[in-house]
């Protein structure tokens, strides 16, 4: 089994508002396309199978950095954003919440008639690996959620998700084309959720003998321990706090922002007239299209880039979201009708901020900059699932 990771994601209920569903998918889009220009399809596909990445996309997406409503609201973004340009992305979304990811089958019937895929092997892996993470392992949590991603070249990833009433924690399921050899022997690229302890785990490699009594109709079926190579817990607090994230990270992000200036970058053009703020946020999200697997082991950090709905770690920043969203926008519309200069600046900016960490002492005081950012929220368009930011009055009324 390739597990890539397994986090602790406790249950939010609740809605994303419209104003920042529709800056997630237009964010989404932009990165999304971004990953298929640079890396191609089947990069997309092993992204969206690995837990701590999607995590870390959720985050800089303006959703809450640690709740299980990551999922839904990424994939529902993703697949309102993509699916109308499927056919010239090759990439193609399925499934989803509730009623939605019964529509699954019917789907990929229909992409495989318009592609030339095999829609019954399709299928067959939609229904499988749901059957798998539903009944073959038993861990308490019963899944709300199937979402079926592929491109026309076969690739393809699922993204699943259950809950426990029991514990009010969410479990998500990763599951990869390209490294199953079988559906019933370690499938899974990921599981992100509390360890359980002794589970019934029929897919693990050490249950073959089992899965064959079993075949032989008996009725032994002995629990086996999932091991877990990776473990991202994410914590029941709200708020974001300085054990969440990697501090030399952050602290080399908003010295990159704060200290130099955009125009300090002759390779960055393209970033003059844009402010610090906008920077600190374009960096992370530059972060999220061309770093590394190690680089999101704490995806409470890429949540600095645009806040959280619920105010934590702060605001969302509307008018920095929209920003960041044009200058990406505008550098993947560019990139293709050839001119690649304005996604190369971007790719540079990941590389400058990994360089300024080399030799970077982190000397931030993570409350002063949580701090400071709220207060500033309303100079930016903040905003939350409670309203907008309103400025500080200067003078108190006596009546």
């Amino acid at each position: 089994m390739k597990r890539s990771g397994s986090a602790d994601l406790p249950l939010h209920y609740g809605h994303v508002p419209p104003w920042l569903a529709q800056r997630m998918a237009r964010l989404g889009l932009a990165i999304v396309e971004s990953i298929l220009m640079e890396y191609g399809k089947a990069e997309v596909i092993r992204r969206l199978s690995s837990p701590f990445w999607f995590q870390s996309l959720g985050a800089v997406m303006g959703m809450d950095w640690h709740s299980s409503g990551i999922t839904t609201s990424v994939m529902g973004a993703l697949k309102k954003s993509v699916n109308p340009l499927s056919k010239e992305l090759g990439i193609y979304i399925c499934g989803g919440k509730g009623k939605f990811s019964r529509e699954t089958p019917n789907e990929l019937l229909k992409i495989a008639d318009q592609t030339g895929l095999n829609g019954h092997e399709l299928v067959r892996a939609s229904k499988l690996s749901a059957k798998v993470d539903n009944t073959a392992v038993q861990d308490g949590f019963q899944l709300y959620l199937h979402s079926f991603i592929l491109s026309n070249e076969g690739d393809w990833a699922v993204v699943q998700q259950g809950m426990s009433d029991a514990s009010s924690t969410a479990r998500r399921y990763h599951w990869h084309s390209e490294n199953l050899k079988s559906f019933i022997e370690a499938p899974h690229s990921g599981i992100c959720g509390i360890n359980q302890g002794q589970i019934l785990n029929l897919t693990a490699n050490e249950a073959h003998i089992t899965r064959q009594t079993m075949m032989n109709i008996t009725t032994e079926s002995p629990g086996i321990m999932m091991s877990e190579i990776q473990k991202l817990v994410l914590p029941d607090h709200h708020e974001v706090k300085a054990k969440d994230v990697d501090l030399k990270r952050l602290g080399s992000i908003l010295w990159l922002a704060q200290e130099k200036q955009p125009g300090d970058f002759e390779e960055l053009l393209l970033l003059d007239g844009m402010g610090p703020r906008t920077l600190q946020s374009l960096a992370l999200v530059s972060e999220v299209i061309y770093g590394t697997p190690s680089r999101f082991s704490d995806p409470a950090r890429y949540s600095f880039a645009h806040g959280g709905k619920d105010g934590h770690p702060f605001p969302v920043p509307v008018n920095v979201f929209d920003e960041t969203i044009n200058v990406l926008q505008k550098a993947v519309e560019k990139a293709k009708i050839g001119n690649s200069d304005k996604q190369q600046a971007i790719k540079s900016l990941h590389q400058i901020a990994r360089n300024a960490e080399k030799d970077f002492i982190p000397n931030l005081n993570f409350e002063k900059v949580i701090e400071q950012e709220k207060a500033e929220s309303w100079k930016h368009g903040g905003r939350t699932i409670f309203g907008k930011e309103q400025a500080p009055t200067d003078q108190l009324s006596l009546f």
